[in-house]
């Protein structure tokens, strides 16, 4: 039979649904009820007998079984047309499989006012260091589909870019638009990490055999190029507690000089601290100097942070019980307009 029909009518049919098909054994419940209820006692209606020479030049009779015909073909559509829009008719489609991985990410990037610094190259041009990580970041967070994902921007205080979605093109959007000087000009690197573990809720984190928390779920990546001297907290002590809640860190060291060999030079990172930061959590460090180091230093940490796979498909449903339903309105009306003609 479905070698007849064209194709995309068969896919139609194949996907055709109902939520609530039970509702359906209501269709005959006026038929039902009209066998089942007591008649009307003849001659209980009182109706006045009219002698039928006063009605026989008239074709009222004819009219009038007519209308009655019609009014019960309205009758029976609003009654059908009811009962189906309530039994739910949808067609469920599946949807495309999208990468699913479980893992949950933070970047937290230094904002501070050292990443205005015109040290790095962008397509033939010396660009500052935040074009640089805009340009790579944005391009890491778009291929990380399947992960939630969330941005923390830090220098004298952190704060909350963008919170842990699945959206990562809001997210990117969200790197794209970061402004330096919006929340000062230091490096609170402390901070910065702290804020993105508490976005974290290792409370969500799944378990490996032994109970404790799978450390690979959740991670922060973190890029400074500068060293701590904002904030609160000792970025070290931070990176302690991020090993006891199971969240690795990837710190990531921006810039061409480092502390070690600054010769008194200010602004520049602190490289060891940061290292120190990353074992201590059980993360890897990386040491980027130029835009390509960061573009390796990337793919890296999408390679680390891997594993995704097609997450099962969801079925898309889209509802047809609007049309029944109008089919049911329209039928009222025009029982009405019958009525008034009466």
């Amino acid at each position: 039979m479905s070698g007849l029909l064209p194709a995309w009518l068969t896919a139609q049919l194949s996907a055709f649904d109902l939520a609530a098909p039970w509702i359906l054994l209501v269709l005959p419940l006026p038929l039902l009820a009209a066998r089942l209820l007591p008649a009307e006692p003849e001659g209980g209606s009182g109706a006045l007998l009219v002698p039928g020479t006063l009605v026989g030049k008239a074709h009222a009779g004819a009219d009038l079984a007519a209308r009655g015909r019609r009014r019960a073909a309205l009758i029976w559509t609003l009654w059908a047309a009811l009962v189906v829009a309530l039994s739910g008719p949808r067609l469920v489609m599946p949807a495309a499989a999208l990468p699913a991985s479980g893992r949950e990410i933070m970047i937290a990037m230094d904002l501070s006012g050292s990443m205005e610094r015109r040290d790095f190259a962008l397509d033939g041009e010396t660009v500052n260091r935040l074009t640089a990580v805009k340009r790579v970041g944005t391009d890491f967070i778009r291929r990380r589909a399947g992960d939630r994902i969330g941005l923390v921007i830090f220098a004298d205080q952190a704060y909350v870019a963008a919170a842990p979605s699945f959206d990562t093109a809001a997210v990117a959007r969200a790197l794209d638009e970061a402004t330096i000087g919006i929340s000062g000009r230091s490096t609170g690197i402390g901070d910065g990490l702290g804020l993105a573990l508490r976005r974290l809720d290792p409370k969500d984190a799944p378990t490996g055999a032994q109970g404790e928390p799978a450390p690979s779920a959740k991670a922060v990546i973190l890029l400074s190029d500068g060293a701590n001297n904002a904030g609160q907290t000792a970025p070290k002590d931070v990176a302690a507690l991020a090993k006891e809640l199971g969240i690795k860190v990837y710190t990531i060291a921006l810039g061409p000089r480092d502390m070690a060999d600054a010769d008194g030079e200010q602004d520049v990172v602190d490289t060891e601290t940061l290292r120190d930061m990353a074992q201590a959590s059980g993360g890897e460090a990386f040491r980027v100097r130029t835009t390509e180091d960061l573009v390796r230093v990337a793919d890296a940490i999408d390679r680390l942070e891997g594993g995704r796979a097609l997450a099962p498909p969801l079925p898309l449903r889209r509802d047809l019980w609007p049309w029944p339903a109008a089919l049911a309105l329209a039928a009222a009306a025009a029982l009405l307009a019958t009525r008034r003609g009466v």
